[in-house]
């Protein structure tokens, strides 16, 4: 069995709080969860984290509808 990976990226909501995104894979579809009722705002580093978080879902799902 195949352990689901999930990626956590930091961000702000519109008030500046401190909130956190996730992103994970769900029967070969990448799921993006983001602070509810709010906007996510990130800065350029946080923009590449939540790339790479993508990339690597991308990679879980390509594998995960060829079995």
């Amino acid at each position: 069995m195949a352990v689901q990976q999930e990626w956590q990226i930091s961000c702000r909501d519109i008030a500046s709080r401190r909130r956190d995104m996730t992103v994970f894979v769900s029967q070969g579809h990448i799921v993006v969860t983001v602070p509810p009722g709010e906007a996510a705002v990130l800065t350029p580093l946080e923009v590449g984290r939540l790339r790479a978080a993508l990339r690597d879902a991308v990679v879980d799902a390509s594998g995960a509808v060829g079995q």
